[in-house]
């Protein structure tokens, strides 16, 4: 169950760029965001309610609940949505690789947490090639925009790894990760309404096809099923090894755009790719010889 989950969320989370691109034009990103977690969180309220899944959340937990919707549900992706307005989609995935290095921060700052020299230098030989594959596409555009797109982007990242960590206490107080979302996600489009009313934004709709084929993808498989497996592994496997998942996400869009964009692996891209799959080994293998070899080194 763990490794299913571990294969959706990286597939569905891989393509959700492309997806929240074609949100960007007509509706105003705070009204795309909120429709997203409203329908998201309805949808995903209704059918735990249907199953008698649905768990009462004691009140003294809703503040992390709602800690949680912050930045999971609303904040971060304000960032990303606006980062993506200002550089290409794939540069902001590849800046969400970041989580890897977040989740192993914060959780060593909030739990105390020591990940091993072997999940390190999964980490680093993962970002290391992120950076590769992408490296020529950022230094084409770089500009004034970028910096800002760059920045918000990281500090997306930055909420969404804090978001796993109080995941996890939440978890530990024995809420379960889909209720958790279900009352989340709602409170996340509440917050992101509230902030449009604030900044005076007017809610408007774009009833084309790629706007709603979108949006549904978006809501459905992007946060009631990705959210759903993603915590699940965070839950399972912990922040540190769950976030390696976000490595992976931009080889699922360099995929797409091979096929559809015409996207050409160059040599430094292709040693970027072999670098991420060594991480992937670094990170997952229980061989205690990989083990003892990092040790060696001092890593």
């Amino acid at each position: 169950m763990t490794g299913l989950c571990y294969a959706l969320t990286v597939l569905i989370w891989g393509t959700t760029w492309i997806a929240i691109k074609n949100q960007l034009g007509v509706v105003p990103i705070e009204a795309s965001i909120a429709y997203r977690f409203a329908l998201a969180g309805a949808i995903l309220f209704a059918g735990l309610k249907i199953a008698k899944r649905l768990q009462p959340i004691p009140l003294r937990h809703h503040p992390y609940v709602f800690l949680q919707s912050i930045c999971l549900f609303s904040c971060n992706f304000l960032c990303f949505y606006i980062a993506e307005t200002l550089v290409p989609s794939g540069i902001v995935s590849v800046i969400f690789s970041a989580a890897t290095i977040f989740n192993l921060a914060n959780g060593m700052v909030a739990f105390g947490q020591r990940p091993s020299a072997r999940i390190l230098l999964g980490a680093a030989f993962g970002v290391a090639g992120i950076v590769c594959l992408f490296w020529n596409e950022a230094a084409a555009t770089f500009d004034r925009n970028v910096v800002i797109g760059v920045m918000l982007a990281l500090l997306g990242t930055w909420f969404f790894s804090v978001g796993n960590l109080v995941s996890v206490r939440n978890r530990k107080h024995g809420l379960s990760v889909t209720s958790v979302n279900a009352y989340g996600m709602l409170y996340g489009a509440g917050i992101v309404s509230a902030f449009a009313a604030i900044q005076g934004v007017e809610f408007t709709f774009d009833p084309s096809a790629s706007y709603v084929g979108s949006l549904l993808y978006l809501a459905i498989f992007g946060s009631v099923i990705g959210f759903t497996t993603y915590l699940t592994v965070v839950n399972r496997l912990g922040a540190a090894k769950a976030a390696y998942m976000t490595v992976l996400f931009p080889i699922v869009a360099l995929t797409i755009s091979m096929f559809f964009e015409n996207y050409q692996l160059g040599p430094l891209a292709a040693l970027g790719l072999c670098a991420v799959l060594v991480g992937n080994v670094l990170v997952f293998s229980p061989t205690p010889r990989l083990a003892v070899f990092v040790r060696r080194f001092r890593l």
